[in-house]
């Protein structure tokens, strides 16, 4: 590789060792440092602020001692962090470690704005690459993985990553030393008085929101395959992964990494970027990231030029580039904690992926006339083909092989109801093989707080990986946005569904009523899987009340089984919606049987009511720590 591609390279490689560190670093925050809500949202806000805030010290280190070593310390920092994640320790020595990660991300990203004038091409590259590799892995982190393919690719990656951090350091040693001549200009720079490439780094932190969020996310590809279909209106069926996703890949490269006529592009993709999350806002996933993708692509390559400023004698450029790109990842960290601070606080979200991407897109409507691209034609084209075609590989490689049993006619099945906190136990792991041996067995399985792509938790497609190692088809339905709710899964085929979005009646997050029609060789059983939010303080009788209303005209007189996490106890109001509504609290044989917290549980919330006639036998909740609370676990025997 010419030298003058190095610091690209080790842009990009970067960027995807930052963004791992961030997949850990930002549920470890929720799930270690917040408690799972048990910590105030203000103070869970404060502490992840800090961290962003600190870096902004980094650009005056930068300039004291020197963009080089401060950039290869910090790369030394971050690669050690990010190896010793995958080591996957748990508790406070995972969160510590991550901080420690991130922070050292932030130092060592305001160290390379500080020498990368032109970052646009190897921002694209991390983000693209560091996508496909997500999809590549069905969403499940190395870090979590562990194991010989874990530590094998991850120290992989950070080799890469260290090398060619070493590579760089030592060829603008040798241009230094060689005084200045053409060959010693690392990123290519140019003479005109347009503009700086601050702007492009200022972009730096809104750009990492929205593609992991919105346009490069797999999980959110994965969880907009298959929604809606005549028998499941507004409901997601497993698809095994989106095609789509190979198009949001190649169309945010193509408008990244190519040219289009300049007064088109000013206004077209800064247009396309706010309407792709005006649709993620309203639910329309598969057109969202589409058109988020080309948008954020094309709003990148506008701010990508660079003016005689940044030849720069003194430093004063090169602080001012360290300064926009830590400025620009503290704009990340604010809408990141505004976004997900909703579902504990109460307001509406959907504003902020829209102003972040309305920020993108007044600094790209306003950036000066582009440069010619940093790489030559042939290395854009086959970057581009060979991303967006191992995308491609995943839509074959992780669809769920499961053939629902048909034709058979059980006398009973075993139901499963379980909140899995996202798939993160109590130790701030994702350990998805521990949630799945909790379950299996199971016939039908009702799950709470199922994420489909939040990423708050990391981006993971938890329903798909769960399904995928229980080998169980699944129906989803949203409730606090498009990607976070309930589901249900079964060994038997499902033929229609419904789902009902609950009225808040003063709770910060979103619920609903999932209701399916399974068939047992001939009869059908009805299911409803719901998690009830309770306003602050209060029961949620109001939310239970619909739900038991909801349930008896889904059933029409069929057998029902309901359950979830009610957030509610056998002896207050809203139980007793339940059994007015007719319904049998299955799990009365075993009580007390108290499923929350899961360390030291003390309370029942979690239930299961199934309709007169129907059976329960060997109720149980077994211990375990795979989520903060308990599964409750029940035979139905038919009538």
């Amino acid at each position: 590789m010419r030298h003058r591609h190095l610091p690209t390279l080790a842009l990009a490689l970067g960027i995807a060792v930052l963004l791992d560190v961030l997949r850990v670093w930002l549920p470890s925050v929720i799930t270690l440092f917040g408690r799972a809500a048990e910590t105030p949202a203000e103070l869970l806000g404060a502490f992840a602020l800090g961290w962003f805030l600190l870096a902004l010290a980094a650009p005056a280190l930068v300039r004291r001692v020197g963009a080089a070593p401060v950039g290869l310390v910090a790369a030394g920092v971050l690669a050690a962090a990010r190896l010793a994640l995958t080591a996957q320790p748990g508790g406070p020595a995972q969160l510590w470690l991550a901080c420690a990660g991130l922070l050292a991300g932030l130092v060592w990203l305001a160290a390379t704005a500080a020498s990368v004038p032109r970052p646009v091409t190897g921002l694209a590259l991390g983000l693209a690459g560091n996508a496909v590799g997500h999809a590549l892995l069905g969403t499940e982190d190395l870090v979590w993985r562990g194991g010989m393919l874990g530590w094998s690719l991850s120290a992989l990656l950070v080799l890469a990553f260290l090398a060619a951090s070493v590579a760089v350091r030592r060829e603008r040693a040798v241009a230094s030393a060689a005084g200045p001549s053409p060959s010693a200009a690392l990123p290519v720079q140019d003479s005109s008085p347009t503009a700086a490439g601050r702007r492009a780094w200022l972009l730096c932190g809104p750009a990492l929101l929205l593609a992991n969020q919105i346009a490069l996310a797999p999980a959110v590809w994965s969880a907009a395959d298959g929604t809606g279909s005549p028998d499941f209106p507004g409901l997601a069926r497993d698809g095994g992964g989106s095609v789509l996703g190979v198009y949001a890949v190649g169309l945010f490269l193509a408008g990244a990494l190519y040219r289009q006529p300049f007064r088109l592009a000013r206004v077209l993709w800064p247009a396309a970027l706010i309407a792709g999350t005006v649709l993620f806002v309203s639910g329309r996933l598969w057109p969202a990231y589409l058109v988020t993708a080309v948008g954020l692509g094309g709003c990148l390559a506008l701010t990508d030029a660079v003016g005689a400023a940044d030849a720069d004698p003194d430093g004063r450029a090169a602080a001012r580039r360290g300064r926009a790109a830590v400025v620009g990842m503290l704009v990340f960290a604010v809408a990141t904690v505004a976004y997900y601070a909703a579902y504990d606080l109460g307001y509406p979200n959907g504003w902020v992926p829209v102003a972040a991407a309305v920020l993108v897109a007044l600094v790209a409507f306003t950036a000066p006339s582009r440069l010619a691209p940093v790489l030559p034609e042939p290395v854009r084209t086959w970057l581009l083909v060979g991303l967006a075609g191992l995308v491609g590989l995943t839509a074959q490689t992780h669809v769920l092989h499961a053939d629902p049993v048909s034709g058979s006619r059980p006398t009973s099945v075993r139901v499963t109801a379980y909140n899995i906190r996202m798939g993160f136990g109590l130790d701030g792991r994702l350990d998805l093989d521990a949630l799945a041996r909790e379950l299996r067995g199971a016939d039908i399985v009702l799950l709470s707080e199922v994420d489909r792509g939040w990423w708050l938790n990391g981006g993971h497609d938890t329903l798909a990986l769960l399904a995928g190692r229980l080998e169980m088809p699944y129906v989803f339905a949203p409730a606090a946005d498009p990607v976070w709710g309930d589901a249900v899964l079964s060994r038997f085929p499902a033929r229609s569904g419904q789902t009902r979005p609950l009225t808040a009646h003063g709770a910060p997050t979103g619920a609903q009523a999932l209701g399916v029609t399974l068939d047992l060789g001939g009869r059908e059983l009805a299911v409803v899987a719901t998690h009830l939010q309770p306003p602050p303080g209060r029961d949620p009788v109001e939310q239970a009340r619909e739900v038991a209303e909801f349930a008896g005209r889904y059933a029409a007189g069929r057998p029902l089984v309901l359950g979830g996490d009610l957030n509610t106890e056998p002896a207050d109001p809203a139980f007793a919606e339940f059994t007015r509504a007719g319904l049998v609290d299955a799990l009365a044989p075993a009580r007390p049987l108290r499923t929350s917290p899961a360390d030291d549980p003390r309370t029942q919330i979690d239930h299961v009511f199934v309709s007169p006639g129907l059976t329960a036998t060997e109720v149980r909740a077994p211990r375990t720590e795979a989520s903060d609370h308990l599964p409750v676990t029940l035979t139905v025997t038919l009538p």
